[in-house]
């Protein structure tokens, strides 16, 4: 009988674990130190933005991340000027695709990203927040609670003119409501650890 409950404990502790974030729920994993590509070692805490955090988890080498690529970090550039936090996190395994720190490096500097691009080393932060996809969008308001998630916009790897993203940002800025609140990622799968 112990060994049915100590199962039962572990199965529903794994599920819980899988099952992400919903619309409302509060950030987590805050306390977690990833590595970013400038060598520092960073928290969600510490990368809170006054109006809002973004969270996108991305990669080097996904079609769909090259094809979204230069709306994401435009939309990174431009929203971390007007108060919104943005991070991409690569919590793919190093040793898949090389989405090693170093490509992660040559990827920030060639795009332009102004803003933090952070190794998630344990795969642990993305399979809290439920991320299976790159990219996979999490946006989060000033107190920290979810309000937009799923892709960056139509089209997967042939993007339309329909940016989910974009629209849930300048929402979020203006106080109103984000519709769609939430939408399908569609993506490469993370290669977890």
């Amino acid at each position: 009988m112990k060994f049915y409950t100590l199962i039962t404990a572990l199965s529903l502790t794994a599920l819980s674990a899988t099952a992400g974030l919903k619309i409302g729920d509060e950030m987590i994993d805050t306390h977690v130190k990833m590595t970013s590509v400038d060598n520092a070692s960073l928290t969600l805490a510490e990368l809170k933005g006054e109006k809002g955090t973004l969270i996108i988890f991305t990669c080097n080498k996904c079609p769909f991340v090259q094809a979204w690529q230069s709306t994401m970090v435009e939309l990174g550039n431009t929203y971390m000027k007007k108060g919104v936090k943005v991070v991409f996190i690569n919590s793919n395994d190093p040793a898949a695709k090389g989405d090693t720190l170093e490509n992660m490096k040559k990827m920030a500097q060639k795009e332009g990203y102004q803003f933090p691009y952070l190794q998630d080393s344990t795969s642990e932060v993305a399979r809290h927040f439920g991320a299976t996809k790159t990219p996979d969008v999490f946006l989060f308001d000033a107190d920290n609670k979810l309000v937009y998630k799923g892709a960056v916009g139509d089209g997967g790897t042939s993007p339309t003119d329909d940016v989910w993203l974009a629209d849930a940002l300048e929402a979020l800025l203006a106080g109103k409501d984000i519709n769609p609140q939430e939408t399908k990622a569609v993506g490469c799968s993370i290669k977890f650890r």
